[in-house]
C-alpha cells in the first residue's frame, strides 16, 4: 500500500513547482500529476465551477489508486478542499498563501500578496489573513493574465514583465518587505521578480512547507513509501505536452508525459 502513488493536480503546469519540492523531499515516492491546463486559470471561474473541476480531477487520481492527493492550486484549495475531504477516503494536502511566515518576519509590517481573484476573494484567504496578519498591512494584487502567459511558456516575456510592473507598483509604494506568491504558477516568475524587486524585499511561496506537510501526513497515516529506488512519475495534461516538458526539462530522465483528453 505504501508504494501506491501520490496524486497531484493543478489548473495547469503551476503545480509542478510543488511537485519539485515534494520530489526533492521524498524522492522514493511514485507520483501522478494531472495538469488541467485546458481550464486554466481557475482563479477567474465561479466557486461552483472550481468545485466541479476539482471533483473531476480527484476522481481521475482516485481511479489511478493514489494514496494521498495534493491540491497544488491555491484557488482549488480555498474553494473545494473542505468538500473533497468530506467525500473521499484519502488524505488531502491543500495550499494557502504563506501569509503567516511573511507576517511573522516582516519588519515594515507591510506585506504584498500576488494571487488570483479566486484566492483573494475566498473566505479561507480572509480568515487566514485575519488570524495570522494582525497589525500587518496586506497589499493584495490580482495577477490577471500571468497564469495564461506561464501556461504558454512566456514567464520571461515582455508582457509578463509589464504586468508585474503594474502589480508591484502599489506594493513597493507602500513599502513592503515581503512578497507572498499566492499561486503555484508564480514561482516560475521568481527569476524575473528578483530582477525587478529592490534589495530588501523577500519572496516567499508555499512549496517547501507543502512538501514538509505532505511527508508528515504520509508518516502519520503509515503511507510513506519504503522503496530504495527513486520513484516513477507520470504526468498528464489536456493541453500542450511541450509546455509541461518546458517546466520539467531538468527532470526529464525520471518522468513520462502524456496527453489526456480530459
Amino acid at each position: 500500500m505504501s508504494n501506491r502513488p501520490l496524486g497531484i493536480f493543478d489548473s495547469g503546469v503551476g503545480g509542478t513547482s510543488i511537485w519539485k519540492e515534494i520530489h526533492q523531499l521524498v524522492p522514493q515516492e511514485n507520483t501522478i500529476y494531472l495538469a488541467d491546463s485546458k481550464n486554466a486559470p481557475y482563479g477567474e471561474k465561479t466557486e461552483q465551477e472550481i468545485l466541479q473541476l476539482s471533483i473531476k480531477n480527484t476522481e481521475f487520481l482516485v481511479t489511478k489508486g493514489c494514496k494521498l492527493i495534493v491540491v497544488a492550486c491555491n484557488t482549488a484549495t480555498t474553494n473545494a478542499i473542505d468538500y473533497l475531504r468530506g467525500h473521499y477516503d484519502v488524505p488531502f494536502i491543500g495550499i494557502e498563501p504563506a501569509i503567516k511566515p511573511a507576517a511573522l518576519q516582516s519588519e515594515s509590517k507591510k506585506v504584498g500578496v500576488l494571487a488570483t481573484k479566486g484566492t483573494l476573494s475566498s473566505s479561507l484567504f480572509h480568515s487566514t489573513s485575519e488570524n495570522h496578519a494582525n497589525g500587518i498591512h496586506i497589499i493584495e494584487q490580482e495577477g490577471t493574465g500571468l497564469v495564461q502567459l506561464i501556461e504558454s511558456g512566456m514567464e520571461n516575456s515582455a508582457m509578463s514583465r509589464r504586468i508585474l510592473e503594474i502589480k508591484l507598483a502599489p506594493m513597493l509604494a507602500a513599502g513592503i518587505d515581503y512578497l507572498v506568491l499566492g499561486c503555484t504558477h508564480y514561482p516560475y516568475l521568481i527569476p524575473v521578480l528578483k530582477e525587478m524587486l529592490p534589495e530588501g524585499v523577500e519572496i516567499i511561496d508555499s512549496g517547501e512547507a507543502v512538501a514538509r506537510q505532505t511527508k508528515v501526513v504520509l508518516v502519520e497515516n503509515k503511507l510513506l513509501g519504503n522503496s530504495k529506488e527513486k520513484g516513477k512519475h507520470h504526468f498528464y495534461t489536456n493541453s500542450e505536452v511541450e509546455v509541461l516538458e518546458h517546466f520539467l526539462k531538468e527532470n526529464s530522465d525520471s518522468i513520462t508525459i502524456k496527453y489526456l483528453d480530459f
